[in-house]
């Protein structure tokens, strides 16, 4: 089964030094665009992370430091990659939670202005958890019926990413072949931010989401306590977050201009 796409949409996978969104790098970025008409590009690029790979990390994906000395930087490649996906709707593996909220950091830390405004997520993971609850490799062979090989290699993933949704919209007639379905049906609670910081209440309106100051909403504590708004930007919160933040004080003092 092909899938009904609106606009292209891009599956991607990443192979990081880690697992902490603000810190961590991506080491290896593979894309499969999939364009409406149903023809396919593929890209993969090795990246150095300007940073020491973990021998732990090592060991689950295999790249090692030396394997991408050489090879640029993701500020290097982020053009080439943005000019990939930035018409095109993203899909993944666990995507909403690492690889979309890690991508935006490395977007941003690279000065190009990311977002999803004009753009939908699917998360596959998310699917195959609400309808069978298992890994990617499980999944692959669980509706693949085939064995994943090279897992944790970024291309492999992210071609059975693809090959995953194609079976799950075949398998499930529940799950509408559109995108927009699919990213409303592979979503969590809905924030404003990739990391879940700052949610939506009931209105649609912008709250916080931990600390102190969680329930309430954001123009209402950026109004009463302005030093907040400073403390995040100085904070270790990631760039997404902080480039969030500051477009709803920005709203905010138009909304008083105005």
């Amino acid at each position: 089964m092909n899938l009904k796409l609106s606009k292209p949409i891009c599956f991607f996978d990443l192979e990081t030094t880690g697992i902490n969104i603000t810190k961590d790098r991506v080491v290896e970025i593979s894309i499969l665009k999939v364009f409406p008409n149903g023809t396919q590009e593929s890209k993969t690029w090795l990246v150095n992370p300007e940073m020491e790979i973990p021998s732990e990390v090592i060991a689950i994906h295999g790249i090692t430091n030396e394997k991408v000395a050489s090879e640029p930087t993701f500020k290097q490649l982020a053009h080439e990659i943005n000019n990939m996906i930035k018409d095109s709707d993203l899909g993944g593996f666990n995507s909403n939670r690492f690889d979309i909220p890690l991508l935006a950091e490395e977007m941003l830390r690279a000065d190009i202005d990311f977002d999803m405004k004009n753009r939908v997520s699917v998360d596959v993971q998310t699917i195959f958890h609400k309808k069978e609850q298992r890994t990617l490799s499980a999944a692959y062979k669980f509706y693949c019926n085939q064995n994943l090989d090279n897992a944790h290699s970024a291309e492999a993933d992210t071609n059975a990413t693809f090959e995953i949704l194609k079976a799950q919209v075949d398998r499930y007639d529940d799950l509408e072949n559109n995108t927009k379905f699919l990213a409303d049906f592979s979503a969590h609670k809905k924030f404003a931010d990739f990391a879940g910081f700052i949610n939506y209440n009931k209105n649609n309106e912008e709250c916080f989401a931990f600390g102190k100051h969680k329930g309430k909403r954001v123009t209402d504590v950026l109004e009463k306590e302005p030093g907040y708004f400073g403390w995040i930007l100085n904070a270790d919160f990631p760039l997404y977050t902080k480039k969030v933040l500051t477009a709803i004080k920005l709203r905010a003092l138009n909304n008083k201009l105005t």
